[in-house]
């Protein structure tokens, strides 16, 4: 059995460390989970450990609003404590409170 500690939870706001956007955790794989093709695309000498926590984002920059993938080790908490606007949030959180977005329903 696998198992890993993430360091972010859902809900959660994060930012990227080199990357201007910002988003909200709606799930986490406990280590990479996407397409060979995807981790083939990032440039070799910037490509993140596979054997870390992945987290999927509704992710939002100053242009538009997108889901992103992004390892632990790329992610550090967003402090701003400013709501995210991603469209799709009112579809898995309830609102904004706390500096966090609580689930609309109990997982598993």
């Amino acid at each position: 059995m696998l198992k890993s500690n993430a360091k972010y939870h859902l809900g959660q706001i994060v930012r990227h460390r080199k990357h201007p956007f910002r988003g909200v955790v709606f799930d986490v794989d406990p280590r990479f989970s996407n397409t060979e093709e995807w981790y083939d695309a990032i440039p070799e000498d910037s490509r993140p450990r596979r054997d870390q926590p992945f987290y999927h984002l509704l992710a939002e920059n100053e242009q538009s609003y997108y889901v992103a993938y992004v390892s632990e080790q790329n992610l550090l908490p967003d402090t701003t404590g400013e709501p995210v606007t991603h469209p799709d949030l009112e579809d898995l959180f309830g609102d904004f409170q706390d500096g966090r977005y609580p689930l609309h329903f109990q997982l598993n």
